[in-house]
């Protein structure tokens, strides 16, 4: 069975009027048949956080929403808690402190099973905190700005749902570009990705490949450092680092890319349906022509003008039906 996919959310995601992303994991975990299972371990709040997103999954069509909320890692090897997860087709982790997140569930029964699920097809969403612990490292706090400096950020472990990459959240917003080209310097066999708010980067294991596409009103942003010239490795307490040679992609809604070859996948034109109705007519035209050419009916020069004739006459005939109609006669004496 092939990976369910894997829904990273930037955070702040619509909850009041349209709703797209979250319609979008609903829709993924099975629609009327969705069973989902939320994990609100980040959050600081009670059970309020979870009463928000069962009564937003419920009303977007989910047949069952289950709370999985461990307080501490020897909850998190309860189990009667981690096989909450075995019925489940959708799991989402809401927002909050991810290292609390980190701290609690990484490297525990319930986070082995969260990488079961997905290994077994079910979609795994996160929101802010939730998104940044679905990468192999996650940032676990820093301080924002557009400069990368030294010591800017902290990192742990994550689930390891995605490889070899650093996720942040809030990306815009909160200006972490420095932090994440911070990691990114740090360690360049990883691909930082930074997502804005109320925007989701959806990734499917197509092939052997693991193919980012994007959902919502901002963008993703990827830092590819493969050939990263820095000086990282010798920077002395907050300095500033030098990060030249990243390649970076902003990806708007409806961008396609491959993170395991780490290029954007193109995207097929788009066709204006005005456009193409015009093409068929004149292909439609032109067929017409070539037919009554072959059969010898006119000269390629009558045809024409008998073409334009055609074209032109139902424009003429409803002028002359709108002179003709009482309301048209109206306003003449009206206007006179």
């Amino acid at each position: 069975m092939p990976r369910g996919p894997l829904m990273i959310i930037g955070g702040a995601e619509d909850k009041l009027h349209k709703r797209t992303i979250l319609k979008d994991f609903v829709a993924a975990s099975g629609g009327a048949d969705a069973r989902i299972a939320v994990i609100p371990t980040a959050s600081s709040l009670g059970p309020e956080v979870v009463e928000v997103y069962d009564a937003l999954f419920r009303r977007l069509g989910a047949a069952e929403v289950v709370a999985v909320r461990p307080e501490s890692r020897e909850d998190a090897h309860d189990p009667e808690l981690v096989a909450r997860l075995a019925g489940a087709t959708g799991i989402f982790m809401t927002g909050g402190n991810q290292l609390k997140l980190s701290a609690l569930v990484c490297g525990t029964p319930l986070a082995d099973a969260i990488v079961d699920a997905h290994e077994r097809g079910v979609v795994v969403a996160g929101t802010s905190a939730g998104a940044s612990i679905q990468s192999s490292h996650m940032v676990a706090f820093g301080g924002p700005g557009s400069t990368p400096k030294q010591r800017m950020t902290q990192v742990a472990a994550g689930l390891g749902l995605l490889d070899s990459t650093v996720i942040d959240q809030h990306f815009d917003q909160r200006n972490r570009y420095g932090r994440l080209l911070m990691i990114v310097a740090q360690s360049p066999q990883l691909l930082g990705i930074g997502v804005d708010e109320d925007t989701a980067a959806i990734v499917h294991h197509v092939d052997d490949h693991d193919v980012l596409s994007v959902v919502g009103r901002g963008a993703v942003t990827v830092f590819d450092p493969s050939r990263i010239v820095t000086n990282a490795y010798e920077a002395k307490r907050s300095s500033t680092l030098l990060a030249s040679g990243v390649l970076l992609h902003v990806l708007p809604e409806g961008s396609r890319f491959d993170l395991t070859t780490r290029t954007l996948v193109a995207q097929a034109a788009g066709v204006d349906p005005a456009e193409a109705a015009d093409l068929a007519e004149a292909g439609q035209d032109l067929r017409d022509l070539a037919r009554d050419i072959a059969a010898a009916d006119a000269s390629p020069g009558a045809l024409r003008r008998r073409l334009a004739r055609s074209r032109t006459r139902p424009d003429t005939r409803q002028a002359r039906r709108e002179q003709q109609s009482p309301q048209h006669r109206t306003d003449q004496d009206g206007a006179s």
